[in-house]
This record gives structure tokens, C-alpha cells and sequence, in this order.
């Protein structure tokens, strides 16, 4: 059952009681790697293999992951080319209290330095759950970067 919920602003970021933070550094430019995030929305599901579909909403996006887990999501900041910021509103992830997720985005040689960062809170099991699967969600990151720098690149 989807569940609103709490609407944190972006220091949330820097305070989350868990905090997974991912980085990878590819060869498209920042401002190539910003569109593909903030502006090509129904793009994600070609490049990020966890989503099935992703469309905007006004104001946001509407994310559904392969398996079920749903996402309405309102846009924070998006401040061309270096970051794009969203918090999770609605989602029928069990135990879940509040959601940001930030990208930041650094020139890196001739290429971009990707940060993501998941900012989140909620019980004590969902905190717990969110800790144990760093290794997986840390690896779909840099699998989801290297296919949009993959698709950038063609």
C-alpha cells in the first residue's frame, strides 16, 4: 500500500540518519549526463535496468522499479549541469519515512565525476534493510552509469 511520506528539503541530504553515497567518474560531459537525468525522463528505463518506467509529472516524475516498488517524486533542485535533487512523496515502500535522492555532477578531466547520494530515513527494520542492501544498490549505480555513458557516447 503506498504511504505518503515525510517532505524533507535538501539539508536532509547532509542529515539522514542513513546516507548511501556512490561515485563514478565516465566519459560524457556533464551537461550530456544532466539532460539525460533531469530532462529525458522516459529515458531511464534504457539505461537504468532497476526501472521499468519512468515519466513526468508537474513538478516531478512517476518511477516504477522492476518488481513493484512505486515512486511519486517532486524535483528539489535541478541546477544544470550540477545537480539534480528529488524527494520521494508517495511510495508503497514498506517502513519508509522520508526520501532524497541527489545527484551531483563534476567535470572530471573531459569526462563527468557522477555522485549520488540516497538520503533516508524510516523504521528501524527499514533502516537496517537499507543498510544491508549498499552493495547491491551501489552496484546498480555504477551498472546504470556505465550504460548511460554508454548511451551518451552512441
Amino acid at each position: 500500500m503506498a504511504h505518503r511520506l515525510r517532505p524533507e528539503g535538501l539539508g536532509f541530504v547532509g542529515t539522514a540518519p542513513v546516507r548511501l553515497v556512490f561515485t563514478r567518474e565516465i566519459a560524457a560531459a556533464p551537461e550530456a549526463v544532466f539532460r539525460a537525468l533531469a530532462q529525458d525522463v522516459t529515458g531511464w528505463p534504457e539505461w537504468f535496468s532497476a526501472v521499468s518506467s519512468a515519466r513526468p509529472t508537474e513538478g516531478g516524475r512517476e518511477v516504477r522499479l522492476r518488481g513493484g516498488t512505486r515512486f511519486q517524486e517532486s524535483v528539489l533542485l535541478a541546477e544544470a549541469p550540477e545537480v539534480y535533487a528529488y524527494r520521494v512523496d508517495v511510495t508503497n515502500t514498506p517502513g519508509a519515512r522520508a526520501w532524497i535522492e541527489e545527484w551531483r555532477l563534476a567535470p572530471a578531466g573531459t569526462g563527468t565525476r557522477v555522485r549520488m547520494t540516497f538520503a533516508l530515513d524510516g523504521t528501524a527494520a527499514f533502516r537496517l534493510v537499507c543498510r544491508l542492501v549498499r552493495p547491491g544498490v551501489g552496484r546498480a549505480f555504477r551498472d546504470a552509469v556505465t550504460a548511460l555513458d554508454r548511451r551518451l557516447a552512441g
